[in-house]
């Protein structure tokens, strides 16, 4: 049995969707209220977002980026994407 037998298949043959891990989960609820589905630069505590889970999320499709920061060019400044609110919407 190959890789891809292994992967839940929807009613329209597409591949099931990952679900996000509780750290990306917690960053993408985020951007559900707000404008655009901008996604926070640093967690409620003050600190930083990983940008393992900034990353993970942009290679998934939850997240992309939206504009360059010119102050701080090394920082994504990442919104929502749909397929990021249905996965999120999936979870159990």
């Amino acid at each position: 049995m190959d890789e891809t037998t292994h992967a839940e298949n929807s009613p329209h043959g597409e591949r099931a969707e990952a679900q996000p891990s509780l750290p990306q989960r917690r960053w993408l609820r985020r951007g559900l209220d707000q404008p655009g589905g901008k996604l926070p630069l640093f967690d409620g505590n003050g600190q930083r977002i990983s940008k393992r889970t900034v990353r993970s999320c942009m290679e998934k499709g939850w997240a992309e980026p939206w504009f360059d920061n010119p102050i701080k060019p090394d920082w994504l400044v990442c919104k929502l994407t749909e397929t990021g609110r249905r996965a999120l919407k999936a979870e159990r």
